[in-house]
């Protein structure tokens, strides 16, 4: 009868609620919790200074010592600026909050084993040495680029071809077609896993090939998907054999704000062979099934060839950090065949907080930046970065670098909009050209340099990225596909509003004193 559920419809309405419910009740907790150290922190406070005012006195002298031993530090210059305002403005609160949270810890102290990269042998070596060697010859200023990279295992590769994606209905049409190819394995490894029509199509391709016998491993973030995958999508993915581990709980380090540390790469690996990165997570609305905030615009990249490796690599060793085991040696997950000559030179990368305060990605922009002669397009959702990437924007504009940043129109976190906002005076008085996306949010994370070289991936140009979210993407030099991500940026920019310094001027007092307050806390937004 019309109006009436059947048993599936409520059960499914059930579970809905549930899982709600409990994602509800975990943010719930972290953020009880934050509250409560932060209630703690000024309640004994104030204690010390009515009673005990030696020790009060003590705290302060400590305070300025730490706010000495913080600015010494190697590390981002604006953590530092935070604790230092912090520790000096209000010593004894700064001091307590300090030990609460770990200062300038920003390396991830969780529950992960330290475990190498994947080793290569020596031949495998020589080979991506020699791949340098001619991508030096050719062009000095990616070759340095990539020695840079190579230093930190982000290895060079050729005999790789590449297809780029500029909207996520094509990325999952073929993913989806590779993943019902596969013979051996497949990884994936995503910020979010959504249920939905996508999934439903994900998962009956991946359920077939666990029923074949393939193997299938998948890591998920678990704040990214608190409201979005059930207990139940779990459960179903385990009782079609497939292995999925959750990437750092959020109820488990919330004494110390770890849960801010989070698996925001993009990887899906088919048997060694293929491999896709980019900006699209697994969830309707980045193939604009359903609509958020406008026209959802993407960018993804898909790797077939010897490059694919790179990014079986990254996972295999994140996985052995989460504590799990492999069935067969790490050797056994590289491409079986070789495969034909190809054009260009291919670099996976990837970054996390293990790292810190050493910050791969940040230093890839900044070269990336300072190494452009003619053009420089850029796509971020977002924009909070360090004053060396400022400078750099600034310094390329002035040399006559046709620099243009594309960013969102309609935003979907308004105070980091804000925050990216403080930023865009200085850059159009230097000449930087900013767009903004008209039909949407643009969630593409992008960057090509002279027509020549291009990065595609997961990083946002933000703090979370350069310091603390686990990130990948490829580094495409002199690639055939290189054109295709420069036709899809002009088509962006086609579409979008170009914003000016008397736009930026005419911006209400209000919204400008908002931005400048919540750009002091960037670091966290």
């Amino acid at each position: 009868m019309s109006g009436q559920w059947t048993p599936d419809a409520r059960q499914e309405a059930e579970r809905r609620v549930e899982r709600r419910i409990s994602a509800g009740v975990s943010i719930f907790v972290c953020a009880a919790t934050v509250i409560g150290q932060i209630s703690i922190t000024l309640l004994l406070t104030a204690f010390l200074r009515e009673n005990a005012g030696y020790a009060y006195l003590l705290l302060e002298i400590a305070a300025m010592a730490v706010a000495l031993w913080v600015y010494q530090r190697a590390g981002s210059p604006s953590y530092k600026l935070a604790w230092m305002c912090l520790l000096t403005a209000t010593p004894v609160p700064g001091m307590i909050l300090f030990c609460f949270w770990g200062g300038t810890r920003q390396s991830k102290r969780l529950s992960l084993k330290p475990v190498p990269p994947v080793p290569e042998s020596r031949e495998r070596r020589l080979d991506y040495a020699r791949n340098l060697s001619a991508l030096r010859g050719r062009s000095p200023a990616w070759g340095r680029l990539a020695a840079y990279l190579m230093k930190r295992d982000c290895w060079l590769f050729r005999d790789t071809t590449a297809r780029y994606f500029p909207d996520g209905a094509a990325f999952f049409e073929s993913l989806i077609a590779d993943i019902r190819r596969a013979q051996r394995y497949i990884f994936l490894e995503y910020y979010i896993l959504a249920e939905g029509r996508v999934w439903d199509a994900l998962f009956d391709a991946l359920r077939e090939r666990a029923a074949a016998g393939v193997e299938i491993r998948i890591i998920f973030d678990d704040f990214g998907n608190l409201f979005r995958f059930s207990g139940d999508a779990l459960q179903a993915l385990r009782d079609a054999r497939i292995d999925a581990q959750m990437f750092n709980p959020v109820h488990r380090y919330i004494g110390r704000v770890y849960f801010n540390y989070r698996d925001h790469r993009k990887i899906a690996v088919v048997d060694g062979e293929t491999a896709y990165t980019g900006g699209i997570n697994l969830a309707d609305e980045y193939a604009n099934l359903v609509e958020r905030f406008g026209h959802w615009k993407d960018s993804a990249v898909r790797l077939h060839g010897s490059g694919a490796w790179g990014f079986a690599a990254y996972f295999i060793r994140l996985w052995k950090m989460l504590g799990r085991t492999l069935s067969r040696p790490d050797d056994d997950y590289r491409p079986r065949r070789t495969f034909p000559a190809a054009s260009g030179y291919c670099q996976p990368f990837s970054d996390g907080p293990f790292r810190n305060p050493d910050y791969p990605i940040e230093e890839t922009y900044l070269q990336l930046i300072s190494s452009a002669q003619r053009t420089l397009y850029i796509t971020t959702p977002y924009y909070a970065v360090e004053e060396a990437i400022q400078t750099a924007l600034c310094i390329a504009a002035d040399a006559g670098v046709d620099v243009r940043l594309c960013v969102p129109a309609i935003p979907d976190h308004k105070l980091a909009y804000l925050v990216a906002e403080t930023y865009w005076g200085q850059l159009l008085r230097h000449g930087v050209r900013i767009y903004r996306y008209t039909p949407g949010f643009l969630h593409a994370k992008s960057v090509l340099v002279d027509g020549e070289a291009a990065l595609v991936g997961s990083t946002n140009m933000d703090y979370r990225t350069f310091q603390l979210h686990y990130e990948c993407g490829v580094l495409l030099y002199h690639m055939p596909v290189v054109r295709d991500i420069r036709r899809d940026l002009e088509s962006v920019m086609a579409q979008s509003e170009l914003y000016t310094l008397e736009a930026w001027e005419a911006r209400p007092w209000s919204r400008r004193l908002a931005a400048s307050v919540l750009k002091l806390g960037a670091i966290w937004l």
